[in-house]
Order: C-alpha cells, then structure tokens, then sequence
C-alpha cells in the first residue's frame, strides 16, 4: 500500500509479507520490518527514502524500491538486498517508475504502469514481458505459490481473445492491448475482465469477466488455486477457481458503492476478508457464498490444494536474458548465490523471541478451527473438526428488498423466485451477507487486512500508521473484538498502545 508523504508521518508504504506473519514499512527514511504474532521489530535501516518494501515470506531477502528523493534512491530502480549480509545482491533499472513488486520462490514480478517484467527468481534473468493496458493504480495480484504461478491483472476493453494468445514464435512480448501496431490509449479503458498468467509456462490462461465496471482490487490465495476480485463500485465481491475461471463464490459487500483497499484469503481459504474506505472490515466464509448450482464440495477442493501441472503446457524455446533490447540497467552483486539462497540456506530473520518465530504456511491445509486456540490466553494446536455452521448465525436476515416489500413475501416465494431468476439477479434478491465484521477507529483511512495463520485472530494495519488486532469468534461470527493496537510510526516502540 503506497501512502502520500504526510507531515505528520514518516511512513511511506505498508504491506504483510505472503504469509502475513510480519509486516514492511517503508519510510522517508529507510524501512523496518515487523513481526507480527508476537508484535515486535525485526529489522530496521535508515537509509533514505524507501517507497516500497517486499519480503519473501520469512527470509532475509527483501525487495526495496526508493522513493526518489535522492539520485541514488530512483523509484525506477529495484535493488534485492539480504538483510542479514547487509548486501545488495541485484539491481534494476527500468524504464519508468516502478508501481508494485511481487515474489514468491519461482518469480519475482514487476509492475510498472504498462508493463509486467516477469523474472526467474534463481537467477535474476528476464523471463517475460508483458504489455497491459495503463494501470496507474497499479491493480494486480500473484500467486505466493510458486508451483500454482499465476499472475492476474486487469484486461483492456478494446483487446480481443486473440491478441491475448498472439505470443508464439521468436516474441518475448506477449499483446494483450489492441491488435493493431500501436495502441489507442485514448480509445482504452478497463474492464471489468481480469486476465490469468501463467508465470512459469508464460501463457495466458484464461480470461475471466468478473464485473461489468472496472476492476479495483484483485487477490490469490496461499494455493494459488482461488483469485478474488472486487469492481470500482465495491459492492459485490467474487471469487473464481484458477486456472479455468469458473465463479465458485459472491458476496455482498454493501449496498453503497465503496473503494475497496484490500482483500484477503485466510492460510486454508475458508474465509475471505474485505477492507475499504468505510470504517467496517467484513469477513466472509467461502462457504456461504457459495454460487447457486455449485457442489458443496466445490469450494474446499480448492483449499490448500494445489491444481496438477497441466501436461498440455508448450515448452519455452528459450529464455529471455537481460540484455540491452529490453531496455533496462541492469547490475548484479553476487546474483550467482541468489538461487542457493532460494533454496534454503539463508535462514532469515532473528525475531524477539525465537520460539515464537512464524513458520511458512504456504502449503498448510486445515480446517477452520483447527490449530486456533481455544482461548485468547492459551494457544496450542488439535486436531478437530469444524463444526457445522449456519449460514445466519450472528446476523440479522435480509433479501435485500425494500422495507416495504419484506412483509409481503415470505421465505418459501424468495426461494421459488430465486430458483427461477438468472444469476445476476439473484445477486440482488438475495445476497450473501458478512459473516463477521470489525469496526476500525475512523472511517476513511487506507487499510490492509489479513488472517492470522497462527490465532483466530483479524489484523489491520492503516495509512496512518497503526496496527490492530482484533479476536473473531470462528464458530458465530459476529462483531470483532479489538484486543491490541500498536503504532508503526519510528519514534514508538514495541509496546502496545492499547490492550483490551
């Protein structure tokens, strides 16, 4: 999340890591890294000012982008550095300023905002390139797993099917604006299409029309097998299987139009949370929002499990090295060692306390309640199995009508009419309403929400600079309860500032 400079604040740019056990902050004057169950400061280095900061999972590596204020700290330029060797391993230069950084174990991906620089992350070379339509706000999602590799961004209105698959032959370039030569800008706008890139093959997989206005936030699982996708109107949110794009699942945020900041899957994909410009943070379970007409079992075959290779997948003739027809500096220190340390042979960060160092859940199936504690003070994993859930447990009934109308048709007619209505309107008839939900502070303020992988427990962190936790009732749903807030600003220290 990048953040406009403040007077009142330092911070530049918050986001969780892929397994959102810690938290990066870039600053106006360099970047620190959070762990957060327990909360605490991991690392910290004034060195300027830092506009964007991403981790691989709980390694040392760390992605950095400047802010540009200073000649050395461009926002065109990436630099890979190894926190525990203090070293920069690699850097790029590119030929516009860098919008977002994804990583997982296979990729690294750049955005920038009309191209996607796709690279092997053993080895720092150019493995694709794509052209998109203009993405300012940088809209675009990637898989943490590297075996499941998907890339999911916004599709043009104005490209056709057929230009998305033009990028066989010699071509390194894959077309996804208009068919002619040059594109159109002023005749392009964003759909409500996303497009599905495979990172590994390089391929386009599929073409997914999720909402008939633009498309404003997008999200994949750990698994990399469910991609949830919010419009600009912010009111209904859908989530599709990956890679044959088939809509599992749609949740009503609201009835008012929102601008939604983030989304976000749990550690097994049972639960969807949805932060936006309101002061509400809805949680939903997968479950519930099941699509008309899809087996029930539809959607756990999906959790945590990752889709078989396709065997149908063409070859890459060759790989694209980083030489000068791409346009782009780039310097490398030590890149050779780059691929060892994929492999596992850095052993990333010290935290405060080492026995209570997060561990990787990037392949880590369960059920909902399993491996939670079974109170707030006390946390230990068993086996158990979810108990049985209803749909309306926690939350007042409603079919969406007007207040008029409610008393004037009972249950038995709504489930008749929307056994006949197309999808689209049964959306409206009756909508899948919240699970749970949380109320921050102050509405308005810029948010990322994420699952903890360790506790029942929902995590926020703000624009301005603050993280909360809050405990959810995975049995009832219901209200959230704030338990602890803690500021990420430079001058405080791990304490927490409010404890319930």
């Amino acid at each position: 999340m990048n953040i406009a400079p403040d007077s009142n604040s330092d911070i530049l740019f918050i986001n969780f890591n892929q397994d959102y056990s810690c938290v990066s902050v870039g600053t106006a004057n360099g970047y620190r890294i959070y762990n957060c169950d327990p909360f605490g400061k991991c690392y910290t280095k004034q060195d300027g000012g830092i506009g964007i900061v991403e981790m691989l999972f709980c390694t040392s590596l760390v992605a950095l982008v400047g802010s540009g204020s200073q000649a050395a700290l461009s926002p065109r330029r990436l630099q890979i550095t190894n926190t525990k060797r203090q070293s920069i391993i690699c850097e790029l230069t590119f030929p516009t300023t860098i919008l977002s950084v994804k990583l997982n174990r296979r990729r690294l991906v750049v955005l920038l905002e009309e191209q996607i620089y796709v690279y092997d992350i053993s080895n720092m070379k150019l493995h694709h390139t794509i052209e998109t339509a203009p993405n300012p706000s940088a809209i675009f999602a990637m898989s943490p797993n590297g075996e499941n590799c998907y890339i999911a961004y916004p599709q043009p209105s104005t490209s056709t099917s057929a230009a998305l698959y033009n990028n066989s032959g010699s071509s390194n370039r894959h077309q996804s604006g208009s068919s002619g030569g040059g594109r159109s800008k002023q005749h392009q706008h964003v759909s409500g299409d996303v497009v599905i890139f495979d990172a590994n093959t390089c391929e386009t997989i599929t073409i997914i029309q999720a909402h008939k206005s633009g498309i404003s936030c997008l999200c994949i699982n750990q698994s990399g097998t469910l991609l949830a996708t919010a419009s600009d109107k912010g009111t209904v949110i859908r989530v599709f299987s990956i890679p044959d794009g088939t809509n599992v699942a749609q949740f009503r945020r609201g009835t008012y139009p929102a601008k939604i900041h983030s989304i976000s899957f749990n550690a097994n994909s049972t639960l969807l949370c949805v932060s936006s410009d309101s002061d509400t943070v809805h949680i939903f379970r997968l479950e519930d929002g099941r699509v008309s007409g899809r087996k029930k079992s539809s959607l756990s075959q999906h959790n945590d499990q990752g889709y078989n290779r396709r065997n149908s997948h063409r070859s890459i003739e060759s790989t694209a090295t980083t030489s000068t027809t791409d346009g782009l500096d780039h310097s490398r220190h030590g890149a050779d060692s780059f691929g060892d340390e994929m492999n596992g042979e850095d052993d990333g960060w010290t935290y405060p306390n080492d026995s209570q160092s997060p561990s990787f859940h990037e392949n880590n199936p369960r059920s909902p309640l399993q491996g939670y504690p079974s109170s707030s003070s006390e946390f230990h994993n068993h086996g158990g199995q979810s108990p049985t859930h209803s749909p309306n447990v926690g939350r007042k009934k409603s079919y969406g009508l007007p207040k008029s109308w409610k008393g004037l048709v009972n249950n038995k007619l709504v489930g008749k009419a929307t056994s006949l209505m197309p999808g689209m309107l049964t959306e409206i008839w009756e909508p899948s309403r919240n699970f749970a939900f949380l109320k921050l502070p102050k509405p308005g303020v810029r948010s990322l929400v994420a699952m903890s992988s360790t506790a029942p427990q929902v995590i926020v962190v703000t624009s301005e600079g603050y993280f909360y936790q809050y405990n959810i009732n995975l049995e009832t749903g219901g209200e959230c309860v704030l338990i602890k807030q803690f500021s990420l600003q430079d001058n405080s220290d791990d304490q927490a500032i409010y404890t319930s």
